[in-house]
């Protein structure tokens, strides 16, 4: 994983040492000093004049950071730095590179269990970084935390989109312990302080409604979540649901595996979605036969995103289900991790992703069959309950007809 070629190292060397020797001894003397004294081919030399143009510069400004600033420098934080910077300089907001203790945090949550506040963070278009949804029954959403959401600071320390996963690492702690978060809800900004838990993630919630409707709630996509939904589906099933619901609202997303699991449930056999890749090669997912005979609709909102807009777009192309609410958040790009050698990663935007037609879904979204929303009357002390759930009672009406 990003091995330099022996070959090439002993070059870099010799560049390194050069520049350095330039800074006080001229850049044509250090060439003549390579021409005279290192016997090499033409290729090599050639190859040298590539290594030079590429890090010759990166090389000066460090020996110029390491012996003009006035105060001692960390050379390991100067290195880090360059590597974060590389993936600046992509421009992607999910793509980065993560040290050693960013890469143990970050796996940490993909297990389904960690400490935290319980909340799903991005960044957005503006350099902000927003929240997709704040985890159900958590720390982050009792204490009022809702999507759309900007956190600026977490401890008096200020964050953007570039340091998000600097953020996400200073909200995770030892349950028990104060986190003091700041928020901007619009215009507004102001200060939550949020006793931290721990976090276990159970995806599926279910329930038959009084009028025979089934209800399942799925909050994230993770390793068990496909088959706590069949189980759930299949008790609603037994109990003689005329149809059913499905939340996804507030569902940032997750493994896409799990999600095309999911949709089986859902679909005929057919295409779920599709990936490409910058040289536009596609891979297909596909359910197999066997969909649930149910007519059932599915809730979304802004919080909805990624592996949840995966489905909610297969339902709507498909017109096997109806899907209401609210636009979805827009998050159509798939990261792989790469570790390294060091114990460090990088994540790295690798394809995207779209619905079953082709729709693009990435900094879009998907937009429902009805659209029907949620104003901050409906809510009480930052929950929605049921009686005013206009989104709800439109799935629930559509079923009855």
């Amino acid at each position: 994983m990003l091995i330099i070629k022996k070959r090439n190292l002993i070059f870099l060397i010799i560049v390194f040492t050069l520049i350095g020797a330039g800074i006080t001894w001229g850049s044509t003397k250090a060439l003549d000093f390579l021409s005279d004294d290192v016997s090499i081919s033409q290729n090599q030399f050639e190859e040298y004049k590539k290594l030079k143009e590429n890090y010759g510069k990166l090389a000066t400004l460090q020996h110029l950071i390491e012996e003009t600033y006035y105060l001692p420098v960390d050379s390991e934080k100067l290195y880090e730095g360059m590597y974060k910077g590389l993936f600046w300089g992509i421009g992607d907001p999910y793509s980065s590179y993560l040290t050693s203790k960013e890469y143990e945090e970050l796996m940490m949550t993909t297990t389904g269990e960690y400490e935290g506040i319980g909340v799903t963070i991005a960044p957005d278009q503006n350099g902000y970084i927003k929240v997709v949804a704040p985890m159900d029954d958590s720390p982050a959403e009792r204490a009022g935390i809702k999507s759309g959401d900007k956190i600026i600071s977490v401890d008096g320390v200020e964050y953007r989109g570039d340091s998000i996963d600097r953020a996400a690492s200073a909200m995770r702690g030892k349950e028990g312990t104060k986190v003091k978060i700041g928020v901007m809800r619009g215009n507004e900004t102001f200060e939550l302080e949020i006793i931290r838990a721990s976090i276990t993630l159970e995806t599926v919630k279910s329930e038959l409604l009084d009028n025979g409707i089934g209800y399942i709630r799925i909050s994230s996509f993770e390793e068990r979540t496909a088959d706590d939904f069949g189980k759930a589906l299949r008790d609603i099933e037994a109990n003689g649901a005329k149809g059913l619901i499905i939340d996804l609202r507030d569902n940032p997303g997750g493994l896409v595996d799990v999600c095309i699991e999911v949709a089986d449930y859902l679909l005929p056999e057919g295409v779920v979605t599709f990936t490409e890749n910058k040289k536009g090669e596609r891979k297909y997912f596909k359910s197999n036969p066997g969909a649930t005979s149910l007519p059932f609709v599915v809730l979304v909102n802004g919080g909805t995103a990624s592996a949840s807009e995966i489905v909610a777009g297969a339902v709507k192309d498909h017109e096997q289900g109806i899907v209401v609410g609210t636009k979805t958040y827009g998050k159509g790009i798939i990261q792989e991790i790469l570790p390294l050698d060091a114990g460090d990663a990088i994540k790295l935007t690798i394809m995207q992703y779209f619905s079953p037609k082709g729709n693009t879904i990435h900094e879009i979204g998907l937009e429902p069959d009805y659209v029907v929303e949620l104003s901050e009357e409906d809510f009480v002390n930052g929950e929605l309950p049921r009686e005013k759930d206009k989104q709800l009672k439109k799935a629930i009406e559509l079923l009855e007809q």
